[in-house]
Protein backbone atom coordinates (compact mmCIF):
# COMPACT_ATOMS: atom_id res chain seq x y z
CA UNK A 1 0.00 0.00 0.00
CA UNK A 2 2.63 2.74 0.97
CA UNK A 3 4.77 1.67 -2.22
CA UNK A 4 1.64 2.40 -4.24
CA UNK A 5 1.22 5.69 -2.44
CA UNK A 6 4.98 6.66 -3.44
CA UNK A 7 4.70 5.49 -6.78
CA UNK A 8 1.76 7.59 -7.43
CA UNK A 9 2.99 10.43 -5.47
CA UNK A 10 6.48 10.19 -7.83
CA UNK A 11 4.82 9.91 -10.85
CA UNK A 12 2.58 13.31 -10.27
CA UNK A 13 5.66 15.12 -8.93
CA UNK A 14 7.83 14.25 -12.07
CA UNK A 15 4.40 15.45 -13.80
CA UNK A 16 4.70 18.56 -11.51
CA UNK A 17 7.89 19.23 -12.59
CA UNK A 18 7.32 18.89 -16.25
CA UNK A 19 4.40 21.26 -16.07
CA UNK A 20 6.58 24.09 -14.09
CA UNK A 21 9.62 23.65 -16.16
CA UNK A 22 7.56 23.98 -19.84
CA UNK A 23 5.69 27.32 -17.98
CA UNK A 24 9.73 28.35 -16.56
CA UNK A 25 10.85 28.39 -20.51
CA UNK A 26 7.65 30.24 -21.63
CA UNK A 27 7.73 32.96 -19.01
CA UNK A 28 11.48 33.49 -19.72
CA UNK A 29 11.09 34.33 -23.40
CA UNK A 30 7.63 36.44 -23.02
CA UNK A 31 9.31 38.50 -20.31
CA UNK A 32 12.56 38.75 -21.99
CA UNK A 33 10.90 39.82 -25.32
CA UNK A 34 8.50 42.27 -23.41
CA UNK A 35 11.58 44.20 -21.99
CA UNK A 36 13.68 44.04 -25.25
CA UNK A 37 16.35 42.09 -23.58
CA UNK A 38 16.79 39.36 -25.52
CA UNK A 39 19.83 38.50 -28.08
CA UNK A 40 20.71 36.19 -30.55
CA UNK A 41 22.99 34.62 -27.73
CA UNK A 42 20.60 34.50 -24.84
CA UNK A 43 17.90 33.25 -27.20
CA UNK A 44 20.33 30.30 -27.98
CA UNK A 45 20.47 30.09 -24.47
CA UNK A 46 16.86 29.14 -23.85
CA UNK A 47 16.52 27.05 -26.97
CA UNK A 48 19.76 24.82 -26.08
CA UNK A 49 18.36 24.57 -22.32
CA UNK A 50 14.57 23.80 -23.70
CA UNK A 51 16.06 20.88 -26.01
CA UNK A 52 18.50 19.73 -23.18
CA UNK A 53 15.22 19.43 -21.03
CA UNK A 54 12.94 17.79 -24.34
CA UNK A 55 10.74 16.17 -24.01
CA UNK A 56 9.05 17.21 -21.20
CA UNK A 57 5.57 15.64 -22.59
CA UNK A 58 4.34 13.06 -24.83
CA UNK A 59 5.55 13.13 -28.65
CA UNK A 60 2.71 13.00 -31.02
CA UNK A 61 4.47 10.83 -34.35
CA UNK A 62 2.31 11.28 -37.31
CA UNK A 63 1.83 8.20 -39.46
CA UNK A 64 0.39 8.58 -42.79
CA UNK A 65 -1.00 5.18 -43.09
CA UNK A 66 -2.90 2.44 -41.14
CA UNK A 67 -1.38 0.21 -38.73
CA UNK A 68 -0.24 -2.93 -39.87
CA UNK A 69 2.06 -0.99 -42.81
CA UNK A 70 5.09 -1.04 -42.52
CA UNK A 71 5.57 2.72 -42.38
CA UNK A 72 3.19 1.87 -39.20
CA UNK A 73 5.93 -0.87 -37.65
CA UNK A 74 8.66 1.11 -38.07
CA UNK A 75 7.08 3.92 -36.51
CA UNK A 76 5.91 2.05 -33.54
CA UNK A 77 9.37 0.16 -33.34
CA UNK A 78 11.08 3.93 -32.95
CA UNK A 79 8.41 5.31 -30.79
CA UNK A 80 8.70 2.42 -28.16
CA UNK A 81 12.44 2.60 -27.78
CA UNK A 82 12.61 6.64 -27.92
CA UNK A 83 9.70 6.08 -24.65
CA UNK A 84 12.07 4.07 -23.01
CA UNK A 85 15.09 6.03 -23.64
CA UNK A 86 13.76 9.32 -22.71
CA UNK A 87 11.15 8.36 -20.01
CA UNK A 88 8.10 9.92 -22.22
CA UNK A 89 5.82 8.55 -24.40
CA UNK A 90 5.91 8.90 -27.96
CA UNK A 91 2.21 8.15 -29.71
CA UNK A 92 1.76 7.16 -33.02
CA UNK A 93 -1.34 8.79 -34.10
CA UNK A 94 -2.41 7.35 -37.51
CA UNK A 95 -3.61 9.80 -40.28
CA UNK A 96 -4.53 7.75 -43.84
CA UNK A 97 -5.77 9.65 -46.92
CA UNK A 98 -5.28 11.34 -49.88
CA UNK A 99 -1.61 9.87 -50.19
CA UNK A 100 -0.30 11.32 -46.81
CA UNK A 101 -0.98 14.56 -47.67
CA UNK A 102 -3.76 14.61 -44.70
CA UNK A 103 -0.80 13.77 -42.37
CA UNK A 104 1.83 15.69 -43.45
CA UNK A 105 -0.73 18.67 -43.62
CA UNK A 106 -1.10 18.17 -39.95
CA UNK A 107 2.45 18.33 -39.16
CA UNK A 108 3.16 21.36 -41.34
CA UNK A 109 0.78 23.33 -39.20
CA UNK A 110 0.76 21.78 -35.54
CA UNK A 111 3.43 24.13 -33.56
CA UNK A 112 7.10 23.63 -34.39
CA UNK A 113 8.31 22.45 -30.84
CA UNK A 114 9.15 19.20 -31.45
CA UNK A 115 6.06 17.88 -29.87
CA UNK A 116 4.58 16.70 -33.29
CA UNK A 117 6.64 14.82 -35.91
CA UNK A 118 6.00 12.24 -38.51
CA UNK A 119 7.37 8.97 -39.93
CA UNK A 120 7.29 9.48 -43.71
CA UNK A 121 8.03 7.17 -46.97
CA UNK A 122 9.42 7.93 -50.56
CA UNK A 123 5.76 9.06 -51.06
CA UNK A 124 6.16 12.20 -49.52
CA UNK A 125 8.81 13.14 -52.64
CA UNK A 126 6.24 11.70 -54.92
CA UNK A 127 3.12 14.04 -53.60
CA UNK A 128 4.49 17.32 -55.12
CA UNK A 129 4.60 15.61 -58.57
CA UNK A 130 1.17 13.51 -58.08
CA UNK A 131 -1.10 16.89 -56.93
CA UNK A 132 -1.26 19.56 -58.72
CA UNK A 133 -2.25 21.46 -55.23
CA UNK A 134 -0.64 20.69 -51.98
CA UNK A 135 -2.13 22.61 -48.26
CA UNK A 136 1.58 22.54 -47.93
CA UNK A 137 5.42 22.88 -49.52
CA UNK A 138 7.53 19.78 -49.28
CA UNK A 139 10.59 21.51 -49.47
CA UNK A 140 9.62 24.97 -47.16
CA UNK A 141 7.64 23.89 -44.37
CA UNK A 142 9.45 20.61 -43.44
CA UNK A 143 12.55 20.16 -41.27
CA UNK A 144 14.15 16.56 -42.16
CA UNK A 145 15.46 14.82 -38.84
CA UNK A 146 16.47 11.18 -39.81
CA UNK A 147 16.38 9.11 -42.41
CA UNK A 148 16.21 5.42 -40.69
CA UNK A 149 15.55 2.72 -43.00
CA UNK A 150 15.22 1.93 -47.13
CA UNK A 151 13.99 -0.91 -48.73
CA UNK A 152 14.53 -1.65 -52.57
CA UNK A 153 12.19 -2.84 -54.78
CA UNK A 154 11.63 -6.85 -55.80
CA UNK A 155 10.79 -7.80 -59.13
CA UNK A 156 8.44 -10.47 -58.29
CA UNK A 157 6.69 -12.93 -60.61
CA UNK A 158 4.38 -15.32 -60.58
CA UNK A 159 5.91 -18.53 -61.64
CA UNK A 160 3.12 -19.23 -64.42
CA UNK A 161 4.65 -16.62 -66.62
CA UNK A 162 7.23 -19.38 -67.20
CA UNK A 163 10.55 -17.08 -66.60
CA UNK A 164 13.35 -17.51 -64.50
CA UNK A 165 15.89 -14.78 -65.20
CA UNK A 166 15.50 -11.50 -65.03
CA UNK A 167 16.85 -11.06 -68.67
CA UNK A 168 14.31 -14.04 -69.82
CA UNK A 169 11.05 -11.70 -68.01
CA UNK A 170 12.71 -8.82 -70.49
CA UNK A 171 13.21 -11.01 -73.44
CA UNK A 172 9.36 -11.97 -72.76
CA UNK A 173 7.83 -8.54 -72.55
CA UNK A 174 9.80 -7.24 -75.50
CA UNK A 175 8.46 -10.51 -77.70
CA UNK A 176 5.12 -9.56 -76.27
CA UNK A 177 4.07 -5.65 -75.51
CA UNK A 178 1.28 -4.93 -73.68
CA UNK A 179 0.99 -8.49 -72.90
CA UNK A 180 2.12 -8.84 -69.11
CA UNK A 181 0.84 -6.96 -66.53
CA UNK A 182 1.97 -5.41 -63.26
CA UNK A 183 0.27 -4.28 -60.10
CA UNK A 184 1.13 -1.12 -57.72
CA UNK A 185 -0.49 -0.38 -54.49
CA UNK A 186 -1.92 2.33 -56.54
CA UNK A 187 -1.37 5.49 -58.82
CA UNK A 188 1.47 7.51 -57.92
CA UNK A 189 2.67 5.01 -55.52
CA UNK A 190 6.33 3.94 -55.11
CA UNK A 191 5.66 0.46 -56.34
CA UNK A 192 3.88 2.30 -59.35
CA UNK A 193 7.14 4.07 -59.70
CA UNK A 194 9.47 1.15 -59.72
CA UNK A 195 7.24 -0.86 -62.39
CA UNK A 196 7.41 2.45 -64.36
CA UNK A 197 10.92 3.70 -64.00
CA UNK A 198 12.09 -1.03 -64.50
CA UNK A 199 9.47 -0.40 -67.83
CA UNK A 200 11.21 2.87 -69.20
CA UNK A 201 15.21 0.89 -68.36
CA UNK A 202 14.37 -2.08 -69.94
CA UNK A 203 12.40 -0.59 -72.56
CA UNK A 204 9.48 -2.79 -72.22
CA UNK A 205 5.79 -2.12 -72.43
CA UNK A 206 3.84 -3.85 -69.33
CA UNK A 207 0.33 -2.59 -68.41
CA UNK A 208 -0.01 -0.98 -64.54
CA UNK A 209 -3.46 -2.04 -62.62
CA UNK A 210 -3.35 -0.07 -59.88
CA UNK A 211 -5.08 -1.88 -56.89
CA UNK A 212 -6.98 -0.02 -53.59
CA UNK A 213 -5.46 -2.64 -51.24
CA UNK A 214 -2.63 -4.15 -50.95
CA UNK A 215 -4.35 -7.53 -50.12
CA UNK A 216 -6.41 -7.10 -53.39
CA UNK A 217 -2.85 -7.19 -55.35
CA UNK A 218 -1.22 -9.52 -53.26
CA UNK A 219 -4.07 -12.15 -53.92
CA UNK A 220 -4.09 -11.31 -57.74
CA UNK A 221 -0.12 -11.72 -58.00
CA UNK A 222 -0.30 -14.76 -56.06
CA UNK A 223 -3.24 -16.21 -58.20
CA UNK A 224 -1.50 -15.21 -61.38
CA UNK A 225 -4.36 -12.82 -62.22
CA UNK A 226 -1.87 -10.22 -62.59
CA UNK A 227 1.93 -11.58 -63.62
CA UNK A 228 4.44 -9.16 -61.83
CA UNK A 229 4.44 -6.53 -59.18
CA UNK A 230 7.66 -4.20 -58.37
CA UNK A 231 7.52 -4.22 -54.44
CA UNK A 232 9.55 -3.50 -51.11
CA UNK A 233 11.04 -6.92 -49.82
CA UNK A 234 8.74 -7.07 -46.77
CA UNK A 235 5.21 -7.30 -49.15
CA UNK A 236 5.40 -10.76 -50.67
CA UNK A 237 8.12 -12.31 -48.40
CA UNK A 238 5.81 -15.76 -47.50
CA UNK A 239 5.25 -15.92 -50.68
CA UNK A 240 8.16 -16.24 -51.84
CA UNK A 241 9.74 -18.12 -49.59
CA UNK A 242 7.10 -20.90 -50.32
CA UNK A 243 7.59 -20.72 -53.87
CA UNK A 244 4.32 -19.53 -54.96
CA UNK A 245 6.47 -16.38 -56.19
CA UNK A 246 10.14 -16.01 -57.75
CA UNK A 247 11.68 -12.87 -56.90
CA UNK A 248 13.89 -11.74 -60.09
CA UNK A 249 16.20 -8.89 -58.89
CA UNK A 250 16.85 -6.06 -56.54
CA UNK A 251 16.42 -2.64 -57.65
CA UNK A 252 19.75 -1.93 -56.34
CA UNK A 253 23.29 -1.60 -56.86
CA UNK A 254 24.33 -4.57 -54.13
CA UNK A 255 22.36 -8.08 -54.21
CA UNK A 256 20.11 -8.94 -51.62
CA UNK A 257 21.16 -11.35 -48.79
CA UNK A 258 18.99 -10.95 -45.91
CA UNK A 259 15.70 -12.09 -45.43
CA UNK A 260 16.52 -13.75 -48.79
CA UNK A 261 19.04 -14.00 -51.57
CA UNK A 262 18.30 -11.61 -54.98
CA UNK A 263 20.50 -10.84 -57.44
CA UNK A 264 20.95 -7.40 -58.33
CA UNK A 265 19.35 -5.79 -61.04
CA UNK A 266 22.52 -5.05 -62.88
CA UNK A 267 23.82 -8.57 -62.55
CA UNK A 268 20.68 -10.13 -63.30
CA UNK A 269 21.06 -7.92 -66.61
CA UNK A 270 19.29 -4.74 -66.04
CA UNK A 271 22.25 -1.78 -65.24
CA UNK A 272 20.96 1.36 -63.84
CA UNK A 273 17.81 0.34 -62.53
CA UNK A 274 17.62 1.57 -59.01
CA UNK A 275 14.94 2.43 -57.12
CA UNK A 276 14.02 2.20 -53.11
CA UNK A 277 11.20 3.36 -50.56
CA UNK A 278 13.09 4.84 -47.94
CA UNK A 279 11.33 6.04 -44.57
CA UNK A 280 12.72 8.59 -41.97
CA UNK A 281 11.82 11.20 -39.31
CA UNK A 282 10.68 14.97 -40.47
CA UNK A 283 9.32 17.74 -38.22
CA UNK A 284 7.61 21.00 -38.93
CA UNK A 285 10.81 23.45 -40.74
CA UNK A 286 9.92 26.22 -37.71
CA UNK A 287 11.04 23.50 -35.30
CA UNK A 288 14.35 24.91 -33.06
CA UNK A 289 17.50 23.33 -34.54
CA UNK A 290 18.71 22.49 -31.25
CA UNK A 291 15.38 19.90 -30.72
CA UNK A 292 16.04 18.67 -34.44
CA UNK A 293 19.25 17.85 -33.38
CA UNK A 294 18.52 16.37 -30.29
CA UNK A 295 15.85 14.29 -31.48
CA UNK A 296 18.83 13.15 -34.65
CA UNK A 297 20.68 11.81 -31.72
CA UNK A 298 18.40 9.99 -29.82
CA UNK A 299 17.16 8.56 -32.84
CA UNK A 300 20.52 7.55 -34.03
CA UNK A 301 21.28 5.86 -30.60
CA UNK A 302 17.80 3.96 -31.20
CA UNK A 303 18.89 2.90 -34.83
CA UNK A 304 21.88 1.27 -33.48
CA UNK A 305 20.20 -0.79 -30.90
CA UNK A 306 20.89 -4.84 -32.54
CA UNK A 307 17.08 -5.62 -31.62
CA UNK A 308 15.74 -2.74 -33.89
CA UNK A 309 18.21 -3.62 -36.66
CA UNK A 310 17.01 -7.12 -36.54
CA UNK A 311 13.72 -6.22 -36.45
CA UNK A 312 14.33 -3.54 -39.76
CA UNK A 313 15.43 -6.93 -41.60
CA UNK A 314 12.98 -9.45 -41.21
CA UNK A 315 10.87 -6.72 -42.80
CA UNK A 316 13.43 -6.79 -45.14
CA UNK A 317 14.62 -3.09 -44.44
CA UNK A 318 17.73 -2.05 -44.30
CA UNK A 319 19.17 0.41 -41.63
CA UNK A 320 20.18 3.63 -42.12
CA UNK A 321 21.20 7.01 -40.17
CA UNK A 322 21.45 10.00 -42.77
CA UNK A 323 20.40 12.61 -40.42
CA UNK A 324 19.24 16.42 -41.14
CA UNK A 325 21.15 18.30 -43.83
CA UNK A 326 21.66 15.22 -45.55
CA UNK A 327 18.77 13.87 -45.72
CA UNK A 328 16.83 16.93 -46.43
CA UNK A 329 19.20 16.49 -49.76
CA UNK A 330 18.25 13.11 -50.35
CA UNK A 331 14.38 14.58 -50.16
CA UNK A 332 14.89 17.40 -52.33
CA UNK A 333 17.43 14.61 -54.71
CA UNK A 334 14.39 12.74 -54.60
CA UNK A 335 11.62 15.14 -55.67
CA UNK A 336 14.09 16.10 -58.66
CA UNK A 337 14.37 12.46 -59.85
CA UNK A 338 10.80 11.84 -59.71
CA UNK A 339 9.12 14.64 -61.43
CA UNK A 340 10.31 13.97 -65.35
CA UNK A 341 9.17 10.61 -64.37
CA UNK A 342 5.82 11.19 -63.03
CA UNK A 343 5.30 13.62 -66.24
CA UNK A 344 6.41 10.97 -68.70
CA UNK A 345 4.07 8.11 -67.43
CA UNK A 346 0.57 11.11 -66.88
CA UNK A 347 -0.19 9.70 -63.55
CA UNK A 348 -3.33 11.78 -62.05
CA UNK A 349 -4.42 11.24 -58.41
CA UNK A 350 -7.20 8.76 -57.95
Amino acid sequence: MRQAIRGRWAQGARGWQSRVLARHYQLTARLAAAAGVIGTGLLASITVQAADAYPIKPVSVVVPISTGATVDIVARLFSDRLSQRLGQTFVVQNRPGAGGTIAAQTVAKAPADGYTIMLVNSQHAINPSLYTRLPYDTVHDFAAIMLVAQSPALVVVNPVLGVHTLREFIDLARARPGYINYGSAGIGTATHLAGALFANRAGVELVHVPYKAMSDLTTDVVTGRTQVTFVPTAFLLPHIREGRLLALAVSSAQPLHSPIDVPSAAAAGLPGYDFATWYGFIANAQTPRAILVRLAMEIRHVSALADVRTALAAQGLESRDTELAEFDALIRADLEKIAPLMKSIGAQPE
